[in-house]
């Protein structure tokens, strides 16, 4: 189980986002994280995945925190891949920090061999963002967290990439959590949707 407990955020001079916010995620399950424009939906995935800590409550999976070093058992593939990865790497040596990355993975996603070679700033932000979700998925992670991360592909790309997703997340019994603005992917894609701020 991916919990949030008791979650509260405000950024230095801003509003509260959340004041004891909680929402449970169980293994399998894909859940969309629905709210209107500027609600907090990415900074709620960021704090999810360990990037932000809140300001109280906590993370858990399984019973545990999210651990502080190491491999994360929660992934997140961001909205901008650029931001996500080291720009003096190129592609194999960012997937190799995740261990050993099985070629389906990469077959699957559409990755081209010659892609591998090259930094991030050769590689179109839809060819990146494929090694995004590679490295995210070779993690083995027991929940992923996707925040608008299909936005730049077109609707055959996208459709491919969720086809992909579901079936891995089913086959591994990983949880799902995603953010998308497109009322049509989240009906096919969420098995329940939680609304952001309902009271």
């Amino acid at each position: 189980m991916l919990e949030a407990k008791d979650i509260s955020f405000a950024y230095s001079g801003g509003r509260v986002l959340y004041d004891g916010l909680s929402l449970q995620i169980a293994p399998g399950e894909r859940i969309a994280l629905c709210a209107p424009s500027g609600f907090g939906k990415t900074t709620l995935c960021r704090i999810l995945a360990g990037y932000l800590k809140p300001a109280a409550g906590s993370v858990m999976v399984d019973g545990s925190p999210l651990p502080l070093r190491g491999m994360c058992p929660v992934q997140l593939i961001g909205q901008h891949p650029e931001n996500m990865v080291d720009p003096r790497q190129t592609m194999d040596s960012m997937l190799a920090e995740a261990g050993d990355t099985p070629s389906e993975l990469l077959s699957g996603l559409g990755i081209r061999p010659e892609w591998r070679r090259r930094h991030a700033h050769e590689l179109s932000g839809g060819e990146l963002q494929r090694f995004c979700i590679a490295r995210a998925l070779a993690c083995a992670p027991r929940y992923l967290v996707a925040d608008e991360s299909t936005a730049m592909f077109d609707a055959v790309t996208q459709a491919r990439v969720w086809r992909f997703l579901m079936r891995w997340c089913e086959k591994n019994g990983a949880g799902l959590v995603f953010v998308s603005h497109s009322p049509e992917l989240i009906d096919h894609v969420a098995t329940r949707t939680i609304m952001l701020g309902a009271r």
